[in-house]
């Protein structure tokens, strides 16, 4: 998926992220629920669950007959912001390992739990998929 990317002057230049991902027409809405990196037995810690988490979302995608590319937003949320910060390095290398140099809109937010206790984060996004590419096994 190409999309347009847009980063209005007046905002500066972001890092790591783009203000806006324009769409083409004629394409199809993904909507991922939000993932954890959570299985059985002891939890990772905050980086080892994002790269997990976005493993996961990156799963779903392409089990819609997407890719990775084709994600135009990411949705964030964290139980500890400091314990985010302190590991900025660590998440980015996990970032990189699924999501290579594909920057979508993202936003960051900082929650007081998430549903599983175990967890200290979950990324939610919003793919646009080409109609050129049909999921497989899709009934759409």
């Amino acid at each position: 998926m190409t999309y347009e990317i847009v980063n209005p002057e007046a905002l500066g230049r972001p890092r790591g992220w783009n203000n806006g991902m324009l769409a083409p027409e004629g394409c199809r809405v993904l909507f991922v629920a939000g993932q954890i990196g959570v299985g059985e037995g002891p939890a990772p810690d905050l980086a080892a669950q994002f790269g997990a988490a976005l493993a996961n979302v990156a799963r779903v995608v392409r089990g819609a007959g997407g890719a990775v590319a084709d994600v135009g937003r990411l949705t964030i949320y964290v139980t500890d912001m400091e314990a985010y910060r302190g590991s900025r390095a660590e998440i980015g290398a996990e970032y990189r390992s699924v999501f290579g140099k594909h920057f979508p809109a993202m936003s960051l937010v900082a929650v007081t739990e998430l549903v599983d206790p175990r967890a200290v984060v979950e990324i939610e996004a919003t793919a646009v998929i080409p109609q050129a590419r049909p999921a497989p096994g899709s009934t759409v």
